[in-house]
């Protein structure tokens, strides 16, 4: 029972924080602001994933994943790496943080973030991760962010206000 919910929170959250960021970003954007939004989402996305694999090349601070230092089956599933930073954690505060800098909606990026720490936590109670993998997937992510203060005044005058 325990694998079970912990196998939900490391590898399953993954799956609704996709859909409803998905779904905020195609329907909570105005369409006049549509092209700008996606044109920083992409750039966002380029500058994290390439940040993450430079760090990833320079710096890991171990080679073995926690499951396999302690010489036990994974309670997740992983990519064949080291692990730093994780992916999972850098893919869910990207898309968070896109919610929010996109949409405005602080509901829907509150719900983002609670999914996003408890599929953090998941990872690492799999022993997949260890807090500093999930440290630096956040901290890359937000380092992506930083493309959605480039925004101009002129395209968040087409935000709504959230409701």
């Amino acid at each position: 029972m325990t694998q079970t919910l912990i196998r939900l929170l490391a590898d399953g959250l993954l799956v609704p924080i996709v859909l409803f960021s998905g779904y905020a970003l195609v329907f909570w954007i105005p369409k006049g602001g549509r092209f700008e939004a996606y044109k920083r989402i992409f750039i966002a996305g380029l500058t994290t994933y390439l940040i993450a694999k430079l760090m990833g090349a320079v710096y890991q601070p171990s080679m073995e994943r926690p499951f396999e230092l302690l010489g036990i089956a994974p309670g997740a599933s992983y990519l064949p790496n080291p692990g730093f930073p994780s992916d999972h954690a850098l893919f869910a505060v990207f898309l968070t943080v896109a919610v929010w800098f996109e949409t405005r909606r602080k509901s829907a990026s509150i719900i983002l973030v609670a999914l996003t720490i408890l599929m953090c936590i998941g990872r690492i109670l799999a022993l997949v991760h260890t807090p500093l993998d999930i440290v630096g997937g956040i901290f890359v992510a937000l380092l992506g962010a930083l493309w959605y203060l480039q925004g101009s005044k002129e395209t968040r005058s087409f935000r709504k206000k959230p409701v």
